[in-house]
């Protein structure tokens, strides 16, 4: 038993971490002593003198590095969510060091021979369907590290490891230190025409902790689209939000990602040479639903021509409309006005049944128990790692106590733009672990007494995040590598977009969208506006999210053979070909801080919130058809999917909820990219 903080036994619920106990100098330590009993307990595998069985060879390592997990748990969610200069040191000299500790693992000779000898034999050995993947997986996962090569060829799959841990590990601090550095001053409140006074309180709040005496600093949102731009009156405003967003770290300086960019891409297509592959593409693709990079090119190509179609006659219309030029900084800003304008009804005032708290507890938790029977109980008496966060407490139908959701929804200068899901502890049988479940988003903070509210944009994300929470806190898998989101990439994203669809539903939205003031529920012709306007996807949404999914698969297309020096010039030659180049609009991310490819975990997989999406699509329909939010359904939705994990064959098990497989159209009416 560890007498570091970051180690010994947690004295809260479901081994929630004592935040209070642990200081950063706790954190280097923790890793190396949970390394080195790691490697002790691999060496113990690899030495045990019985023949190999599944029981004392894969299912032991499924339960060997337990420290590690724990303080890796610990430390990365941290180091996202409420970073700091000595976390950002901490982060760097632990990436290669973790690197070489997995393919110490991962190339063990002794190990990898016990693995292979059950691989070999897998099929006299009488498993069940999780065992059997988890063995297959195990050796891939070998082998895709590098142990079936030559010496030579191993040291040097290390260096390449060990620097891309490196690189993306700096790319993502950079993002962060670029986009606080990137943020708008603005002087004038007068040119802050169109925010809402929440935000404008919020801009002049984080001006004064920038150390402002005066004027408002507008923070720089991770895509290139900024909910800003969407609403600012003033054209000069929204077009220096525009460019500080679009330019970010590619203007020179120490924030700086091209070089990055380009050592990152041919560290990876030099690692898919090794293992015979011909790009980083199919080596990753190798692993996911989708049946090769080819497959997945002609659907984002197939999608992109529909969408630029349909982004034709919205800009057409839109120019007509507008009766004036429009520059790339002024679309989303018009493209919101015409919405408004379209609507049967007004839809300015819809934020105002948006209220956070409400949204959350009768919306979000509701929806869950309709369809899960799961309860959330706040628990103001456990820790949290910043004042921020919430911790609630989840429940099953038999009132079994399951697992603990935290909330850290607010931004903040130390947490990494975007939103996500993680876990500080895996839901495992093997382990007898409870799912510990984070969602992160970046809301702006409301002053004191005054209301969070929020965007539709915001509603579908807290939903949409959700979705991830409820893949992790309904998982009940024996193998702890098989939980909740430990998924295929480009599956993952499926169960959080099926949350969605319960943002607007009828039964959900009078349940919490009541006024934030009078407490008078929503008007039924406003509900009925919101939910007909969010039905209509518009081209511009789908053109720049397309866009950076093609940039990724050209990216990850290139070969050891490429000669590429100007990432600018690649952009631009990787989207005209796919049909992509539109002046008007970006790609969601370009590359410069494109951070889910660069420092994150979705590099040549950008296409799955697609792929996922036609998934979706068919199930959302599954459930409308069958009654909506319906008990019966959200339990079948559970028992196939959410609970399952990488436990079966995601595919297959989404078959078996359809009685046959998915189809594309409904993802194209949704939309709007079927012929007219």
């Amino acid at each position: 038993m560890s007498s570091n903080p970051v180690l010994a036994p947690s004295p809260h619920l479901h081994g929630l971490p004592d935040f209070p106990s642990i200081s950063d100098d706790d954190f280097v330590p923790a890793f190396d002593e949970a390394m080195a009993a790691h490697l002790n307990e691999i060496e113990k595998i690899a030495g045990d003198k019985a023949h190999p069985t599944f029981a004392n060879t894969i299912e032991a390592l499924e339960a060997s590095g337990q420290l590690l997990a724990r303080a890796a748990g610990t430390f990365f969610n941290l180091s996202g969510s409420d970073t700091n200069p000595k976390r950002n040191a901490i982060s760097t000299e632990l990436a290669p060091k973790l690197t070489a500790h997995g393919n110490t693992i991962a190339l063990h000779a002794g190990l990898f021979a016990r693995i292979q000898t059950l691989f070999e034999n897998r099929e006299s050995l009488d498993l069940d369907e999780p065992s059997l993947r988890l063995l297959e997986k195990r050796y891939r996962g070998s082998i895709r590290a590098g142990a079936g090569l030559d010496p030579a060829e191993q040291v040097r799959m290390r260096e390449i490891s060990e620097r891309l841990a490196t690189l993306t590990t700096a790319f993502g601090q950079r993002i962060l230190d670029e986009s606080n550095e990137s943020a708008v001053l603005v002087d004038d409140v007068d040119k802050l025409a169109g925010l809402s006074s929440g935000q404008i309180a919020a801009a002049r709040r984080s001006a004064s902790e920038a150390g402002h005496d005066t004027g408002y600093l507008l923070a720089i949102e991770l895509p290139s689209s900024q909910s800003t731009v969407a609403a600012l009156d003033d054209a000069d405003t929204r077009r220096r939000v525009f460019e500080a967003s679009v330019n970010r770290c590619a203007r020179g300086g120490p924030n700086d990602t091209r070089d990055m960019v380009l050592e990152i891409v041919r560290l990876r297509a030099e690692r898919a040479r090794l293992l015979g592959y011909r790009d980083h593409a199919e080596f990753v693709i190798a692993e996911e639903t989708a049946p090769s990079p080819e497959a997945v090119e002609d659907l984002l190509t197939d999608l992109m021509s529909s969408a630029m179609r349909a982004g034709g006659r919205e800009l057409t219309r839109l120019a007509q409309d507008v009766g004036t030029d429009i520059g790339p900084s002024d679309l989303t800003y018009w493209l919101a006005k015409d919405e408004q304008q379209r609507s049967a009804v007004p839809l300015g005032g819809f934020s105002d049944y948006l209220e956070l708290d409400a949204v959350l507890n009768q919306g979000v938790f509701f929806a869950a128990g309709q369809l899960y029977g799961l309860r959330f109980i706040e628990r103001s008496g456990l820790p949290t790692y910043h004042p921020d966060v919430r911790v609630w407490e989840v429940f099953d139908r038999s009132n079994a106590s399951i697992g603990l959701f935290l909330g850290d929804f607010f931004a903040r200068p130390s947490k990494r733009g975007g939103a996500w899901m993680n876990n500080f502890i895996d839901q495992s049988l093997l382990l007898k672990t409870r799912p510990v479940i984070v969602n992160v988003l970046n809301l702006t903070k409301p002053e004191p007494g005054q209301p969070c509210l929020l965007t539709v944009d915001q509603l579908t994300t807290l939903f949409h995040e959700f979705g991830h929470a409820l893949h992790g806190l309904l998982s009940t898998v024996r193998y702890p590598s098989q939980s909740g989101t430990s998924v295929p990439r480009d599956f993952v994203e499926f169960p959080s977009q099926v949350n969605e669809m319960w943002a607007l539903h009828p039964k959900v939205l009078q349940q919490y969208a009541k006024h934030h003031q009078t407490g008078a529920p929503i008007p039924q012709e406003l509900a009925d506006a919101a939910r007909a306007n969010a039905d209509v996807e518009s081209a511009h949404g789908t053109i720049e999210y397309l866009a950076a999914a093609i940039l990724d698969m050209a990216w990850h297309r290139v070969t050891v053979s490429d000669d590429i020096s100007d990432v600018e010039a690649f952009e631009k030659a990787a989207l005209t070909k796919a049909g992509a180049s539109a002046d008007l609009i970006p790609p969601r991310y370009r590359s410069a801080y494109f951070n889910h490819i660069f420092g994150g975990g979705y590099s040549a997989g950008y296409y799955s919130y697609i792929w996922s999406e036609v998934l979706d699509a068919e199930t959302e329909q599954w459930f409308l058809s069958g009654g909506g939010l319906s008990a019966e359904l959200g339990q079948r939705f559970a028992e196939t999917t959410l609970s399952r994990g990488d436990s079966v064959d995601p595919i297959i098990a989404h078959q078996e909820l359809l009685g046959r497989p998915a189809e594309i159209d409904p993802l194209l009416r949704r939309r709007g990219l079927l012929p007219t």
